[in-house]
This record gives C-alpha cells, sequence and structure tokens, in this order.
C-alpha cells in the first residue's frame, strides 16, 4: 500500500461500453464520481474498442486526466497518466491487398442484406481494427436498437462473422462481436489482450478486468479469461459500481 492507502499494486481495467456506461451513452454523474472514489483506492484503466474520440464523448474530454490509463482500439492507442505512449496501424502490418479484398467482400455481402433501415458509415476505418456494421454507424439510437433487436432473433452480425471466417481462413484475421450494431476486424493477437503488453511492463500484482461481452466470441473473452487478469462478468454499469463497491470499500 502506499501512505495514502492506495493499493498502487493493484489496477481495475474497465471495458466501456455495457460496463461502465449503457451502449454508446455517456458516463452517468454518479459513476463518474464513483470512479474517482475508486481511484483512490486502487489504480484505474479503461479499454474499449471504440476509437479514443469515441471514449472522450462517452467518458469526458478530460478522460486521460480521470483515470490512470485509456486503452483506445483494444489498446492499440495508448494512454498513460495523461500522455500518448503508443499508437499501432492496421493498415502497415496488414498490407494494402488483403485490406481491399476484406473491404470489397464485405461491401459486396451488405449489399445483399435487407433491413429495415440503412444508414451510412458501414465500414469504419480505426488505427488498429475495422468496425462493419450492417446497418452503419450514423443509424440514430432507435435505430440502432431496431437492428439490436432484430439482430437477436436473425443472427445478422454472426452469419456475417461465419461467411467471413470461411472466406478469410488463414489470412490471420480475428472477428469480434460486440456493441449493438457491429462486430470488429483485427490482426491476430489484436483483441483487448494487447493493453496488457504495455501493463506487464508496469509490475502489477493484481489486474482485475471487467466487462460484459466475456462469452466466447464477445470481445471482452480474450481478456476475461487471460491468466494475466482476473476476469469479472458484469451485465450493466449498475453491477459493475456493486461488484467493485463489495471488493474495494468492504
Amino acid at each position: 500500500m502506499a501512505p495514502s492507502g492506495k493499493d498502487t499494486t493493484t489496477l481495475c481495467l474497465f471495458d466501456v461500453d455495457g460496463t461502465l456506461t449503457a451502449a454508446r451513452q455517456k458516463v452517468t454523474p454518479d459513476m463518474d464520481e464513483f470512479l474517482q472514489r475508486l481511484r483512490k483506492r486502487v489504480r484505474v484503466g479503461v479499454v474499449g474498442g471504440s476509437d479514443f474520440e469515441k471514449i472522450k464523448e462517452q467518458l469526458g474530454a478530460d478522460v486521460v486526466e480521470k483515470v490512470d490509463y485509456v486503452f483506445a482500439e483494444n489498446g492499440l492507442v495508448a494512454y498513460r497518466d495523461g500522455k500518448l505512449l503508443s499508437v499501432q496501424s492496421i493498415q502497415a502490418h496488414l498490407g494494402e491487398e488483403l485490406l481491399q479484398d476484406f473491404i470489397n467482400y464485405c461491401l459486396n455481402y451488405m449489399a445483399k442484406i435487407k433491413l429495415p433501415k440503412k444508414r451510412g458509415t458501414f465500414i469504419e476505418f480505426r488505427n488498429g481494427m475495422l468496425n462493419v456494421s450492417p446497418v452503419g454507424r450514423s443509424c440514430s439510437q432507435e435505430e440502432r436498437i431496431e437492428f439490436f433487436e432484430l439482430d437477436k432473433k436473425e443472427r445478422i452480425r454472426e452469419k456475417f462473422v461465419a461467411a467471413l471466417q470461411k472466406e478469410f481462413a488463414g489470412r490471420g484475421l480475428v472477428f469480434s462481436i460486440g456493441g449493438q450494431i457491429s462486430f470488429d476486424v483485427f490482426p491476430e493477437g489484436w483483441d483487448k489482450r494487447f493493453c496488457l503488453s504495455t501493463l506487464e511492463q508496469e509490475a502489477y500484482e493484481k489486474i482485475h478486468f471487467f466487462g460484459d461481452k466475456t462469452k466466447p466470441g464477445g470481445n471482452d473473452y480474450e481478456i476475461y479469461m487471460d491468466p494475466r487478469t482476473i476476469g469479472h462478468e458484469v451485465s450493466c454499469p449498475e453491477d459493475t459500481r456493486r461488484l467493485c463497491e463489495e471488493l474495494f470499500f468492504k
């Protein structure tokens, strides 16, 4: 323990969507305040599949000052103590030929899907991944929910991913379904475990990970199961807070 009573050998690492916030929504003032209280007990970090701008939208423009670590895009963009640590590039890693083959296949597949609504930004290019959304990321909140309910019945994303796994077998790509409207595509090893390579240098005794998509195929599964973390499955932000209260305030 540090003299202040803060345990600097323990890190709490949180997924964002469904764990600290409702899907794609802003953090509530209560949860924001709770994270600051927790930070007085242990070190705190967030790891999200979204890019840094989206994490700032959800957790606040000053998020890098409110937590010890921010890992955007699974840790491909990493901040520690308010400073940018590193940025990786998917195009340099995969090469233009594979990227274009993949994008062309996705666009052709999505052209054949009939949905109640289709909007814009079907493939979003990030530093560490491609995010593919059959309904389009520019859908409204109502359209997002409509697609999510349909997807639960018809497994649109699951079937899409299965087709991609078959088409691009052996090409070093991994697919992860998370959130409500999309799935992520990234090179093997570039899931949320990527952030642990940065944290290994910090020599934490315990890294607690909290996430809601911890089943196989979910984008929290790999880091949740990793032997370097103590994994906690949560169902919503309220569940996250309750669990942290039990672990660190009793």
